[in-house]
């Protein structure tokens, strides 16, 4: 008999709440509503309720936001996407407390954001989310502080 949780369509899903920040709770505990998976939005509708989930204290919210985007996108913007996906869970991995993965997903993230520096699409604000990251990356590092500020997506 497999016990894992599936969704309607058989996907292996897990199916615990979460809270705020993505951590799975007991089964019966009351958590925070999950992102819809496979949303197609714009650009813009991406980059705006990803910015109200990350002022929200939501990251890890935000990086599922994130993530359909870079899943439905085939074209030159993905590593921008999947590099934004990234930045949010390192914020979430800060938040948690968990600096080592924070810096790593938040390296990692800004390596794939950086190619867009020069011509940022749909007014990203890549230079300002590289300093944020790059500053935070140094925070969390240095135990600095154990919350750090939302970036702001566009310009």
């Amino acid at each position: 008999m497999n016990s894992r949780d599936r969704d309607e369509t058989g996907r292996a899903r897990n199916a615990r709440p979460r809270d705020g920040l993505g951590r799975p709770l007991p089964y019966g505990a009351e958590g925070v509503a999950r992102q819809p998976e496979g949303v197609l939005r714009t650009p813009q509708q991406t980059l705006t309720e990803a910015q109200q989930l990350l002022d929200a204290g939501r990251p890890f919210h935000a990086h599922e936001v994130f993530e359909d985007a870079w899943k439905a996108t085939d074209g030159p913007e993905r590593e921008l996407w999947r590099g934004l996906a990234q930045l949010a869970v390192g914020m979430t991995h800060a938040l948690r407390g968990n600096g080592n993965g924070a810096a790593a997903l938040l390296e990692r993230g800004a390596e794939s954001i950086a190619p867009y520096r020069d011509a940022p699409p749909h007014g990203i604000d890549v230079p300002g989310l590289l300093t944020w990251a790059r500053t935070l990356v140094v925070e969390v590092k240095g135990r600095v502080r154990a919350e750090p500020a939302s970036p702001r997506l566009t310009r």
